[in-house]
């Protein structure tokens, strides 16, 4: 099946405002007639549900969180992109949208990123407006910092706190019309599943994590906006709680899921201490705008950094990529620390790690600038290591971050279920195979703010209105299907802890499907996993009662998702036989270690659609377009 994205005709700067005034407007008096249910209140589903609710539909969101301010998005720390071009260095959108196609390694959809470099410049009015208090230059404007697989600086921030100042003017916005009684609000609310009537997203079925009570909502669309899959890893930069269960239910139910094994691998971590972990924790992008990334030049060197001479180090980014030097991208960045480890010139418990040395910025610009700029990040580094980075160099490593997979969605945001919408990080439509830094949040809040709201209108004023209630019998059967899910994992009664089937699957998709991938290590991956799948449902032991506030039942229920996620995603890793950014082959590769791609087979996105449990999910392909980018080797030396 060859999937259609819908984008509007003409020139690619024109797309957008003629998409806008061709689509179908919905009278603001029937506005009200109309409710949407939103899943998810991050920076996408918070500002969805603000400006759908201000517009005057009726809105239900929906959080697993206590608070929207819990949600994720308020751990993204180094900034968000635009193209204001307040530093005079030559931005634009035109390279904006440039530097995000190639960061992706040319495998998104270019009328999508184009559209995010446009709004780009409203998401930052928007958010000042707001009050988001970013940082700024003396005379008043607005400060921007470089960040990786730029050469201009756009990137707007403050200080090492970005995500969450975005998420409080986000979340402001939705408070404001929740208490207008615009929006209801669901808190400690789970997803079960959604509910299609007539081949429609009509609803979800939703379980209270305080009482246990299944209840259904219905609705005339539903948007999910869950955000990445990165936990399946077992150890990411992610919140505990993030997981897969809405977009691979969403996925069971019919909706096509778009290239899983793009997995964006953070370079700059703060490195594995120990089996006691549940989580990673990520140290921003925005400290190598000033920090030297470096390792020992000699095999098995010990000896502490400040005993280590100047020529005794390997400036390794510097070296490989002059151009771009410690702002090379991330998936580029990874790989470099992970040789140099390899070669066995890491540092640190067990040569996993290298170096994030601030001397020279502290020399050059002085403790009280490089505090104005880094200072939460240190304290936080220093929290949790028990080390001074201002002193002693930071030690970093790759980790598991964002994923630029999630469900398919064409230009309007619709999956291929009708009335089911998907933004943000739960879809997978605007960073190819590779997110910039600083991206991610410009996605959320475009798609929520200022994309959302024109495609949600169009796709309702052109459906036949056709009211459905929580009575009907598809809610009945999906409240009976969850009840059921509940009910077995409760009964299995075994001897392992969800939390060692986490591990395990984890550890086994970080070794085969991690950093690098080959032939061999997915097919291992892919016969293994069923066999853990099978012993997790016949020996997995959850505690506690259905009726109840029980911790252990949500994470079997999620991890049970990730067992199954996880074989599609290493399906998809094993047919993609070629190099692109996340996505690293090691058989396809120059012969300097970059990655390789192959235009000519894999031009596509790969969406796979759900053909029945245990059996191989079926290949749909978009084929991907270029008509205003040159495919080229991607570059950053």
């Amino acid at each position: 099946m060859t999937l259609e994205s819908n984008v509007p005709s003409g020139p690619l700067e024109g797309k957008w405002d003629k998409h806008r005034f061709e689509m179908k407007l919905v009278n603001p008096a029937n506005k009200r007639k109309y409710s949407v249910i939103i899943v998810g209140s991050g920076l996408a589903g918070a500002s969805a549900a603000a400006s759908m609710a201000e517009l005057g539909y009726k809105v239900k969101c929906f959080c697993f969180q206590d608070s929207p301010r819990r949600a994720h998005s308020i751990a993204a720390q180094g900034g968000i992109n635009a193209a204001k071009n307040y530093p005079n260095d030559g931005d634009s959108i035109q390279r904006l949208f440039y530097d995000t196609i190639k960061g992706g390694d040319f495998r998104s959809r270019e009328a999508n990123v184009y559209r995010l470099a446009q709004v780009s410049n409203q998401i930052i009015d928007q958010c000042v407006a707001q009050g988001v208090p970013f940082a700024r230059e003396y005379g008043g404007l607005l400060d921007n910092r470089s960040f990786g697989g730029a050469l201009v600086s756009r990137t707007f921030y403050a200080r090492g706190q970005t995500g969450q100042q975005l998420l409080l003017g986000a979340y402001q916005a939705l408070e404001r019309q929740i208490g207008l009684g615009a929006v209801q609000m669901f808190p400690r609310t789970e997803m079960q599943d959604i509910v299609l009537i007539d081949g429609r997203a009509r609803g979800i079925v939703t379980r209270n994590l305080l009482t246990g009570k299944i209840e259904s909502h219905a609705a005339d669309a539903v948007v999910l906006a869950t955000g990445g899959y990165g936990n399946v890893f077992f150890l990411s930069t992610n919140a505990v709680g993030c997981n897969v269960t809405a977009t691979y239910r969403a996925f069971k139910k019919g909706a096509f899921f778009a290239n899983p094994c793009y997995t964006q691998i953070h370079p700059t971590c703060i490195p594995v201490s120990g089996d006691h972990q549940s989580k990673l924790t990520l140290m921003s992008e925005s400290l190598r705008n000033d920090g030297r990334v470096w390792a020992p030049k000699k095999k098995g060197d010990q000896r502490s950094p400040d005993q280590i001479p100047e020529d005794d180090r390997d400036y390794f980014l510097e070296r490989k990529y002059p151009t771009y030097g410690n702002l090379a991208p991330r998936d580029i960045s990874s790989r470099a620390a992970k040789q140099v480890c390899d070669e066995g010139r890491g540092v640190g418990p067990g040569g996993r790690g290298v170096y994030l040395d601030f001397a020279d910025a502290i020399k050059r610009l002085g403790l009280k600038a490089v505090k104005g700029r880094y200072g939460n990040l240190f304290d936080m580094y220093e929290r949790i290591t028990g080390e001074n980075p201002y002193k002693v160099p930071m030690r970093i490593y790759p980790a598991v971050h964002y994923t630029m997979g999630g469900l398919w969605v064409d230009y309007n945001l619709m999956s291929n279920i009708p009335g089911l919408h998907v933004i943000g990080e739960a879809n997978f439509s605007d960073h190819g195979a590779n997110r910039l830094g600083a991206s991610a949040l410009m996605q959320g809040l475009a798609d929520g703010y200022f994309v959302l709201p024109y495609t949600i209108s169009h796709y309702l004023a052109t459906m036949p209105k056709s009211p459905v209630t929580v009575e009907h019998a598809e809610f009945k059967k999906a409240e009976k299907e969850a009840a059921d899910r509940l009910e077995k994992l409760l009964s299995i009664k075994g001897k392992r802890t969800v939390t060692s089937f986490h591990r395990e699957l984890g550890l086994l998709l970080w070794e085969y499907c991690g950093m690098a991938r080959n032939d061999a290590g997915l097919r291992k991956a892919l016969a293994r996993i069923p066999e853990i799948r099978a012993e997790f449902w016949k020996n997995v032991n959850v505690l506690g009662e259905e009726t109840d506030f029980n911790q252990a039942l949500e994470k079997a229920g999620r991890v049970a998702d990730f067992l199954e996620f996880g074989e599609l995603m290493v399906q998809d890793a094993l047919h993609r036989t070629e190099s692109c950014g996340g996505h690293f082959r090691e058989e396809s590769q120059s012969d300097d270690g970059e990655a390789k791609r192959d235009d000519a087979n894999f031009s596509y996105v790969a969406a796979w659609q759900f053909a029945g449990e245990g059996k191989p999910a079926i290949l749909n392909k978009e084929p991907l377009v270029f008509e205003n980018v040159h495919l080229a080797t991607r570059s950053y030396k």
